[in-house]
């Protein structure tokens, strides 16, 4: 057997009583992707056309809720998204393949900037902070799952249309059923983790700042005082981690960096010792990516948004921010502490998407189907050099 970037891959053992009707199934997901996709885009348009006939507003966590025409536009989206994922099964002409793709590309953006909000909503509670608002964490778990079901539906689509296997991208014979080979695991390129190290090197000031605060200092014009003050309603567990000088969003950023590191080095594919009975045991793809992916995209957006914001403010092309009454400061430290959240919400985001875009590159399985290895196993050598 070739070995894959100087590892040797792990080959997928023989079918045995563990290969169920189930697991048969769900490797079988190009083909009941555009189904499930349509299902869950009736039940988001369904939701969304409800609220609007009631006139109810959608509170995000920024002072700006969603007017009921914008719930009815993403309503009317998502009819528009079950037609594609409906026509992804039919036969069609050149004209509508464009279709079908300009349908894919321009609804699924739409639907993942309502998902860019769950990290907003999943750090309180588990913080233990509480609920922020039960409709906006409804929505952002509405538009999670929808997007991830347009992702499945175009990504099968696009590979079927280039003659590729709709489930692993590759050109080989047999079904999309079998096991799946993957390759051996690996570390990072060098470009990568330094690029990822740097843009977290972001977080520092931010933390520095919430360090100080909760260590009893003043920073930015706030005094610990009012800042201890305006965090008095959290939770037992958030005022114990100040006790100690941890702020939450700091431990927060601290687990995101966990997850960088495991998507750049060989334990993020392989258990180590120290997970005990799973040491050993293959690392689940999905189980760092989704994570990964669903915090990253609302953690760079928001990030790149404070980021503009900050810049534009500081040379007077829009208004300054008013400091919080709670905790007061000045108008130059409101606008720094917005910019040391940008960098740290984006770096930490973006370094998010590069790792992630290297472990996905480098753990890239194939179907093992008898004519998969012969045509395959060049160009996944080529992919890994490239993308890792």
């Amino acid at each position: 057997m070739t070995a894959l970037n100087g590892r040797r891959p792990a080959m997928a053992s023989a079918p045995t009583a563990r290969w169920t009707r189930w697991t048969r199934w769900f490797r079988r997901w190009p083909e009941w992707a555009p189904a499930a996709a349509m299902a869950w885009c009736a039940v988001y348009a369904a939701v969304e056309a409800s609220r609007e006939g009631k006139g109810t507003s959608l509170p995000f966590p920024l002072p700006a809720p969603y007017a009921a025409p914008a719930q009815l536009i993403l309503a009317s989206l998502a009819v528009v998204a079950a037609a594609a994922c409906w026509a992804t099964r039919r036969r069609l002409g050149r004209s509508g393949r464009m279709a079908v793709g300009t349908a894919l590309i321009l609804t699924t953006p739409v639907f993942a900037l309502g998902m860019t909000v769950l990290p907003i909503h999943v750090v309180p509670l588990a913080s233990g902070s509480g609920l922020e608002s039960a409709t906006g964490l409804a929505h952002a778990l509405l538009s999670t799952v929808l997007t991830s079901c347009l992702v499945l539906v175009g990504l099968s689509y696009r590979r079927r249309l280039t003659g590729a296997c709709p489930r692993c991208g590759f050109r080989h014979t047999g079904g999309h059923d079998a096991p799946l080979v993957h390759p051996g695991a690996s570390t990072a390129s060098r470009r990568t983790r330094r690029m990822a190290y740097l843009l977290v090197c972001g977080v520092l000031p931010w933390a520095g700042v919430k360090t100080i605060w909760t260590l009893g200092g003043d920073a930015l014009g706030i005094t610990a005082e009012k800042w201890q003050k305006s965090n008095s309603g959290g939770s037992e567990l958030s005022k114990a981690l100040a006790s100690v000088g941890i702020d939450v969003t700091v431990l927060a950023a601290g687990l995101g960096f966990f997850l960088l590191a495991g998507l750049m080095y060989p334990w993020g594919q392989v258990f180590p010792r120290w997970t005990l009975f799973l040491s050993g045991r293959r690392v689940p793809r999905l189980l760092p990516l989704v994570p990964a992916w669903l915090t990253s995209i609302g953690l760079s957006a928001y990030g790149v948004f404070l980021l503009v914001y900050a810049s534009l403010a500081a040379l007077g092309v829009v208004p300054a921010p008013e400091p919080d009454p709670e905790l007061g400061g000045t108008r130059s430290g409101t606008l720094w502490l917005a910019a040391f959240g940008g960098m740290a919400f984006g770096g930490l985001g973006i370094g998010l998407i590069t790792a992630a875009r290297s472990y996905s590159a480098r753990t890239r399985a194939i179907c093992a189907t008898a004519g998969a290895w012969p045509k395959v196993v060049g160009g996944l050598s080529g992919l890994l050099r490239s993308y890792s």
